[in-house]
């Protein structure tokens, strides 16, 4: 048998007495290196934060504890080796250049992983490819037997081909990228092969459990027919632990606190909104407050970015918890996707899909975050639920709301409002679905324009005319003129240094096109084996269905539209640009999923049981691993944005003052000052702090004749200190302060 390990139970071999003496050992070696990781200065920086590198012993100790559970069972020799997958694919972050900066990821030269990572960590990684090796050598007959029985030589030949392309990044240098392709490649081949030999050595006696898992995880135990539902208990709890793991990695890792200069003009903008306005005065000395994305135009200060995202982000600033907007919208989100997919897909294609958008890092980080992706997803699957209720119920209504879904897309991101616009409005008349009344068509467009129309007020109430967008008018004014513009150009760009050449044409779309598949091919589920095996499997041998078409538009529309704008999204959030594409990316990952068990049914009933175990264990992975990896080695103080001001700000009681944030000599405001303008207040003559960026005497001297009644603190910054922002001086009297400058004029 491929799947299963016809030998005697572990429970029936000779070292059970021993085996059963080893779990509270093992327990308590879990428990004890995780606090001893937890504490140690070997895995914390300079400023005692947890490193990229706790991950190892925290995977280590996670695998002690599972095999504790198991290793007097039935499934010892299946632990085993889940437990060298885990460590190994902590492992294979230690040879892995991520961390905060902002780059794309890439693995470490050859000569640095042999001289610069610890010999545990690549001698680790060699002695799993050889127990892999050797473990699949043994098998070969079943697993290739299997394979040419179910797939065709082209259907195996592309799938492997496209598993390999997709996992690395491209780099300037060719060679390293073949280095990359090559060593990304053999790694995600090696932990595919160590989760089919874990599943492998699943005793038959465990037939049972595993089909008790997979009716869980489907909820059926047939294929099922397809028919609406709300979403259930299942669902309900998917959507509580996404919400309270997005709310928990926003508190420990981004510390309630904005690490994109994006965010710091969105949380700005919901901060206007929030006190019932769209513009402020404009500060009194210019230059001490400029950021990006906030524009100064004449005697008005305010953000350019679209104003969607903002009114829903300021009933969290009306509350006090801006942060937890998102992680309620991811949660609100995957049940918006499960009742979305019950419409088009039956119940168990529906559930896995959700299972998987639960577990998706991809998902989950961005529902940490402050950005405006999660928003428009909601908008978009309400939208699209909109049109699918108006065919069903026969209602023009749900035309109409799907319609103000649609254009609150527009507030949002307007280039994906695009592309929502013309896929819903082609499926409401009749392609890929049956065609809604024209009432209803009429209403899902006038409720569209309704709400759109609040784009040409505030783009007349900040720029003079409805017709021209703040945030185009803003590059154009700050980056050269067309620099943010549409399509292909040798002007397009902000010569951002993440931006393949100068311009934009088709090589650039392509390598941008790359980035993100890349990244999304580590971040959409963060596996080991890559993220894109069980969606090549069912694009490459499935058999689509009408539901299966729709996902495949939303793709295309998406890529398309995005392949002529210049910039990929960078690597912030992995390919953020293409976040609508994550409910299509589920939905055929479980198609895949599908496709794969029909396969293995086709040898035995008894098979497909193993892969929905195979796939726990893939998730589980994720979560013991790539969280929080990511969590740590990236999120945390992100691109250098840090909360440290807000934490001198309650030691040292700024109260009403005036502090001046000081970089260092010749450093970019970004990320220095912006970490501090986000806890200004809306208005700058209130008790609270003003944060300015000090750029030297003569705007100390403007500043202070602007704010003759506050003392003064000057604070270094993180490109000053190294480290995080330090108190240098005060507080000054406002007399004492302009002496200081005078003498430095001087």
């Amino acid at each position: 048998m491929f799947f299963y390990n016809s030998s005697p139970d572990a429970a029936e071999t000779v070292g059970l007495p021993l085996a059963r003496l080893s779990r509270p050992l093992l327990f308590f070696a879990g428990a004890s290196v995780f606090i001893w990781a937890l504490f140690s200065p070997n895995f914390r920086d300079a400023e005692n934060s947890l490193t990229g590198q706790v991950c190892v012993p925290f995977s280590l100790s996670a695998v002690c504890f599972i095999l504790s559970l198991t290793l007097d069972g039935r499934w010892r020799a299946a632990s085993l080796w889940f437990g060298m997958a885990v460590i190994a694919q902590a492992a294979i972050f230690q040879i892995t250049y991520a961390g905060p900066a902002l780059h794309y990821q890439h693995l470490k030269p050859a000569s640095e992983i042999l001289t610069g990572v610890s010999p545990l960590v690549w001698g680790f990684l060699i002695f799993q490819a050889a127990l892999v090796a050797g473990g699949i050598f043994r098998r070969r007959r079943q697993i290739f037997g299997w394979l040419k029985a179910n797939f065709r030589p082209w259907q195996a030949g592309a799938v492997f081909a496209a598993f390999f392309i997709c996992s690395a990044t491209v780099s300037e240098d060719p060679r390293f990228y073949i280095y990359e392709l090559i060593l990304a490649g053999t790694l995600q081949t090696i932990n595919l092969g160590n989760i089919v030999l874990a599943v492998a050595a699943i005793p038959e006696s465990a037939a049972g459990s595993l089909k008790k898992l997979k009716r869980f995880l489907t909820g059926a135990d047939e294929a099922g027919k397809i028919e609406p539902a709300g979403p259930d208990r299942f669902v309900l709890s998917l959507a509580f632990f996404v919400f309270l793991l997005a709310a928990l990695l926003n508190v420990f890792s981004y510390e309630k606190h904005p690490h994109i200069p994006d965010e710091v003009a969105y949380l700005t903008q919901a901060r206007f909104f929030a006190a019932g306005e769209l513009t402020r005065p404009a500060p009194p000395v210019r230059e001490a407050f400029e950021i990006y994305l906030m524009e100064i135009n004449g005697d008005r200060w305010y953000p350019v970015t679209p104003p969607g995202w903002a009114l829903i982000l300021a009933l969290g600033v009306l509350a006090g918890a801006a942060w937890l907007v998102n992680p309620v919208l991811a949660a609100l989100n995957l049940i918006l996707t499960y009742v979305l997919l019950r419409e088009l897909y039956p119940k168990p294609t529906a559930r896995l899909a959700v299972l998987l958008l639960c577990f998706s890092p991809w998902y989950i980080f961005i529902g940490m975050s402050f950005m405006t992706h999660m928003a428009a997803l909601a908008a978009a699957l309400l939208a699209a639920l909109g049109v699918v209720l108006a065919r069903r119920k026969q209602s023009a209504g749900w035309a109409w709301a799907g319609g103000f879904a649609l254009g609150f897309i527009s507030l949002i991101r307007p280039l994906e409002a695009v592309a929502v616009a013309g896929l819903l409005g082609l499926w409401a008349i009749g392609f890929g679905g049956k065609r809604l009344k024209w009432t209803a068509v009429a209403g899902l467009v006038l409720g569209a324009m309704i709400v759109g129309a609040a784009n040409f007020y505030h783009n007349a109430a900040l720029t003079g005319d409805p017709l021209k967008i703040p945030i185009m008018e803003y590059t154009d004014r700050h980056f050269g003129k067309n620099s943010n513009a549409y399509g292909f150009g040798p002007d397009r760009g902000m010569r951002w240094s993440l931006d393949p050449n100068p311009g934009h044409g088709p090589f650039d779309a392509l390598v941008n096109s790359n980035l993100n598949i890349s990244t999304l091919n580590t971040e959409l589920f963060g596996w080991s084996t890559g993220s894109f095996l069980l969606l090549f499997v069912f694009l490459l041998a499935g058999r689509f269905q009408q539901s299966d078409h729709l996902m495949l538009a939303v793709k295309a529309a998406v890529y398309i539209l995005h392949f002529f704008y210049y910039y990929s999204g960078g690597p912030d959030f992995s390919a953020r640009y293409w976040f609508l594409m994550v409910v299509p990316l589920v939905a055929l990952s479980a198609r895949g999923v599908e496709v794969l068990a029909a396969k293995l049914d086709n040898s035995s009933k008894n098979f497909s049981p193993g892969l929905y175990a195979a796939l726990a264990a893939l998730c589980l992975t994720a979560l013991i691993n790539f969280v929080p990896w990511r969590a740590i080695d990236k999120y945390h103080n992100f691109r250098g944005m840090r909360p440290d001001i807000r934490r001198l700000a309650a030691g040292y009681d700024f109260g009403r003052s005036l502090v001046l944030i000081r970089p260092e000599k010749g450093a970019f405001h970004f990320p220095d000052y912006d970490s501090a303008m986000i806890y200004n207040p809306p208005d700058l003559e209130n008790d609270e702090p003003v944060y300015a960026l000090d750029r030297g005497p003569e705007t100390r001297k403007k500043l202070a004749a602007a704010f003759p009644d506050r003392p003064v603190w000057i604070v270094n910054s993180p490109s000053a200190t190294g480290r995080g922002y330090e108190v240098a001086f005060g507080p000054l009297s406002p007399e004492d302060f302009l002496n200081e400058i005078d003498r430095e004029l001087k």
